[in-house]
């Protein structure tokens, strides 16, 4: 009933129509969430572990490599499992469970804030409805949003090579950075640093494109937030500062990269708040032509660039 609010409030101020079925809710605990996501991944990845298996087959290494990437996919999964409220799966399948394309809800994580906070439940769960319907627009409501997607993550894949070498490019590389005061995990985390320069060009399309959709998804929210849920602003606060937090899980999120993604929230909102405050949120409908009107990762902090190079492609 609330996804099902949240997709026709999004559809109205979006004029992005998800095509196909309805939006269909899951409520999760956190193991049955790592599981959906591990299913989602291994679809996706399979090409990318065979062939990295067979390089690896002959190596001593082997054994002890699989149980440290079995041990470091936990660690991770584990993490996010309790930090994670809402997700749009758009990488799905139904062949193991039947949860393809659906709008995950992680019911502890909710509960614990509602509790924390003392949000009313219908309020807080519309809110976040609103944020993970709105990616299930862009990705079903822009025809050629998922394949483009997904094309970005086959050509990241598809560069990785089990290569030696690269950890002596990558480690000179984080000296360089340290040489210049900078932290070498500030562009990206693990992945950023090990990828070469043909993958680090792949990486930024993929980052700037995710900022514009986390982006979109949070001015979405808050704005018809302020409109249909009682208590928006401190809900936003709430988060805003648990995205924020630091200590150890600050540390980890950048050493995996998450702290990238909590930065997309930022720069996405920003750019998308910089185009409604001068033109109107209207000129946003440019970026959803093609991948050629997408911002860049320099336009997204710099949106005039942006709307004079889409106005000379569409003018």
């Amino acid at each position: 009933m609330i996804t099902a609010r949240a997709e026709q409030l999004v559809a109205e101020f979006t004029g992005l129509v998800s095509v196909g079925e309805p939006a269909r809710a899951l409520v999760l605990d956190r193991q049955r969430w790592v599981d959906a996501n591990i299913r989602s991944f291994r679809t996706t990845l399979e090409p990318f572990t065979k062939r990295v298996g067979e390089r690896m087959a002959q190596s001593p290494f082997a054994p002890a490599g699989r149980t440290v990437a079995g041990a470091e996919m936990g660690v991770l999964m584990g993490f996010l499992a309790q930090r994670v409220l809402g997700q749009y799966d758009l990488l799905g399948t139904d062949d193991s469970g039947g949860d393809m394309d659906a709008v995950y809800y992680v019911g502890p994580n909710m509960l614990v804030l509602e509790k924390r906070y003392g949000f009313r439940p219908g309020d807080f769960r519309l809110w976040i409805a609103l944020h993970e319907v709105t990616h299930r627009a862009q990705f079903r409501g822009i025809p050629w949003m998922k394949d483009y997607f997904l094309s970005l993550v086959d050509a990241s894949l598809g560069m990785i090579e089990p290569d030696p070498k690269r950890l002596v490019r990558a480690l000179e590389r984080a000296a360089e950075c340290a040489r210049k005061g900078r932290n070498p995990l500030d562009d990206g985390g693990i992945v950023a640093l090990f990828a070469s320069d043909e993958q680090r060009q792949v990486i930024d399309k993929v980052q700037a494109l995710m900022s514009l959709l986390e982006g979109h998804g949070n001015v979405v929210m808050d704005r018809l937030g302020k409109r249909h849920v009682t208590g928006q602003e401190r809900m936003s606060a709430a988060l805003k500062a648990r995205r924020q937090s630091g200590g150890v899980g600050g540390q980890f999120r950048k050493l995996i990269g998450i702290e990238m993604k909590m930065r997309q929230y930022e720069i996405g909102e920003q750019f998308i708040t910089h185009l409604e405050e001068t033109v109107g949120i209207e000129a946003l409908d440019a970026a959803w032509r093609g991948p050629d009107c997408l911002p860049t990762l320099t336009e997204l902090e710099a949106p005039e660039r942006w709307l004079e190079r889409v106005g000379t492609l569409t003018g």
